[in-house]
């Protein structure tokens, strides 16, 4: 049986917060910066707003919705954007969805596809690709190393009685 909140339809609202993540990548590319933008939405209300920003700031990891998840968890005062919803001008890549799933989003709305991403040579099928492959088949070295003395670390944190899952 499906989800019935898989099955809602955009309303007016959600079609104008696409626009402002939109109205951001717009902006994004008027000062320099990568043509995405994203907003992150709590209770019906704008709570972060993201742009690209990788080349002006040097930064592989500034994409639009990292960005607007870092300004959200700020703004909100949680590591957890349980009930958020997030706007993104463009499908998110890799790096960005698995952001996304950590920071606990509910719902993803987005533009522009990744084909269409990949149309102006933004193209992040190769990680999707790079990550179903075994590790000893992928494209960058990946050595495991030192596994023994790292759990020691593992060990303390499963035993601390004081911690803060996530």
């Amino acid at each position: 049986m499906l989800n019935i909140e898989r099955q809602t339809l955009p309303t007016e609202k959600d079609e104008q917060f696409m626009r402002e993540a939109i109205r951001l990548a717009d902006e994004s590319v008027e000062r320099g910066g990568g043509p995405f933008g994203a907003v992150i939405v709590k209770n019906g209300e704008i709570v972060a707003r993201g742009t690209n920003s990788v080349t002006l700031d040097n930064d592989p990891t500034a994409h639009a919705e990292v960005k607007a998840i870092r300004e959200a968890c700020r703004a909100l005062g949680t590591f957890s954007l349980d009930g958020c919803v997030l706007y993104s001008s463009c499908e998110p890549c890799p790096m960005c969805l698995g952001a996304i799933y950590w920071a606990g989003i509910s719902r993803i709305y987005y533009g522009n596809n990744r084909r269409d991403a990949a149309d102006i040579h933004f193209a992040d099928d190769f990680i999707y690709d790079e990550l179903a492959r075994p590790l000893d088949q992928r494209t960058l070295p990946i050595t495991p190393l030192l596994r023994d003395e790292a759990l020691h670390t593992f060990r303390r944190w499963d035993l601390k009685t004081d911690k803060i899952a996530y």
